[in-house]
């Protein structure tokens, strides 16, 4: 009998996709799902008449399987992956490899590639972006786990992923066991960080220059002509042209509260973990925290007082300095995530190449846009660059923005229009360039009420003092020190 390249389980609309992509790729695939009225639904509809099996056990669909077997878990993360691995394990061979394509967390990421190693079997967690589109036409994939694994699925993922403009395909190897979901993690904390950046210059144009979605449409329609063009202000653009049946634009009828799936959420506590500011992200997912209480709000609006916003000038000008600050804090989201993954790498171990990362994500991912090209250039001149806002192009593309993105922040703030992201990664721009911070006198304080001790500008670093500051404290300083 011929049997399969790859199986797959979980036949929800991402692991139809990925297998009809498979397919139509020159592949055979064999798929289950736990109900298998699923299996014989997707066998005598979507997959009818072309090579994909379907099968309706474990067992069956291991012995339709070429060796190494490959088995892809298309499943909710958590629980459910840790369920079917423990199902798979004793009907595999040493060799075999089980991949999970959700979206885990990485840390459960690290230890299933042990586990499954340890039982002489081999584990890839891979990132897979672009939703249910680019499942079928080619997403950004983003593998990790056992690095010997990597030479069996490299064909079919290669195959299958998004190419860019030279045929190069959005999907490489990224590193040791949990970095492939941690880089897909980044890539969603990235994508929440832009959503929201794009909500706040919508905001801004609709409440504070009184815009139309059509003329809204118009903006993100020429602003996806140049250096913004990208996936999300494509959709928004087309968003806001989208009428609704009675004529008028839908998305003025969507009622304002944010769903999320938690990846922005683990982005941040990661960040918090690595001691890596990700001022930008963490703003983004608290946007939707706040979204969601909209009883609350509604109420508060009734009580709480704030200016009425109200705009004088030209408005022509005013839109392109929105533009202007949502490229500089895009920038700074970029840089915020490459540091965090810096840091990551360094507590894990992992060899990760920052150009090669931007290239994945160039096509089929949410949030593909040109402006990744400039990512990996800047890591291709200096792999070793320490922040993206250091490399001259961007340290140019700044400069230029800064004046505009300033009075955006501005106007913002003194008209009571919230924007959280824009003025998070401003305060972070001007943290990070400036050279003395008030945190001489946080150290004082957290000496004064605990004995933290502090270090002088007039001697060597890795020297610790501490003052008796009200004469009652004694000399006895806090063991403890973390800068």
């Amino acid at each position: 009998m011929s049997r399969a390249d790859i199986g797959l389980i979980g036949l929800a609309v991402m692991g139809e996709n990925l297998v009809m992509n498979m397919e139509s790729k020159g592949f055979t695939v064999a798929v289950f799902n736990r109900s298998t009225e699923k299996v014989t639904n997707f066998i005598e509809g979507r997959a009818k008449g072309k090579n994909i099996i379907g099968t309706y056990s474990i067992e069956e669909l291991v012995a339709n399987l070429k060796k190494p077997r490959k088995i892809m878990l298309m499943v909710k993360a958590g629980k459910p992956v840790d369920d079917f691995i423990d199902l798979l394990i004793p009907h595999l061979d040493k060799g075999d490899i089980i991949i999970d394509g959700g979206n885990s967390h990485f840390p459960d990421t690290i230890r299933r590639t042990k586990y499954v190693e340890e039982k002489g079997l081999l584990f890839i967690g891979t990132g897979v972006s672009g939703g249910e589109e680019g499942a079928l036409k080619g997403p950004s994939i983003m593998p990790g786990g056992s690095p010997a694994a990597w030479p069996y699925v490299k064909p079919i993922f290669q195959a299958i992923a998004a190419k860019v403009e030279d045929g190069t395909p959005c999907c490489d190897w990224v590193g040791d066991n949990g970095a492939g979901h941690f880089v897909k993690m980044v890539h969603n904390g990235i994508e929440y960080g832009d959503m929201q950046l794009i909500c706040e210059a919508y905001h801004l144009m609709k409440e504070y220059l009184g815009m139309t979605a059509d003329e809204m449409h118009q903006v993100f329609k020429e602003w996806n002509q140049g250096d913004l063009d990208s996936y999300l202000i494509e959709i928004t653009r087309d968003i806001l042209a989208y009428k609704d049946t009675d004529g008028t634009p839908l998305v003025e009828k969507i009622l304002d509260t944010a769903g999320q799936k938690g990846t922005g959420k683990w982005t941040s506590i990661a960040s918090l973990d690595e001691g890596v500011p990700l001022t930008l992200i963490g703003e983004a997912v608290y946007a939707r925290c706040l979204s969601a209480i909209k009883d609350e709000r509604v109420a508060a609006s009734k009580v709480l007082t704030g200016p009425k916003p109200k705009f004088e000038g030209d408005r022509k000008s005013f839109v392109n300095d929105i533009r202007d600050a949502l490229y500089a804090s895009k920038i700074v989201s970029y840089a915020q995530g490459y540091t965090l993954m810096k840091a990551a790498a360094k507590t894990y171990g992992w060899n990760l190449n920052y150009g090669g990362i931007a290239l994945l994500w160039r096509g089929g991912c949410i949030i593909r846009s040109v402006f990744l090209g400039k990512i990996k250039e800047a890591f291709d001149k200096n792999p070793e660059l320490t922040n993206l806002l250091l490399d001259p192009f961007f340290k140019e593309k700044i400069d230029k923005a800064q004046a505009g993105w300033r009075r955006v922040v501005a106007a913002a703030v003194v008209n009571g229009i919230p924007v959280p992201a824009f003025s998070s990664a401003l305060s972070y721009y001007d943290g990070y360039r400036s050279e003395r911070l008030p945190a001489n006198l946080l150290q004082a304080q957290r000496d004064y009420f605990g004995a933290h001790t502090y270090e002088r500008i007039d001697r060597p670093r890795g020297e610790f003092f501490h003052t008796n500051w009200t004469g009652e404290g004694g000399n006895t300083a806090s063991t403890i020190y973390t800068v």
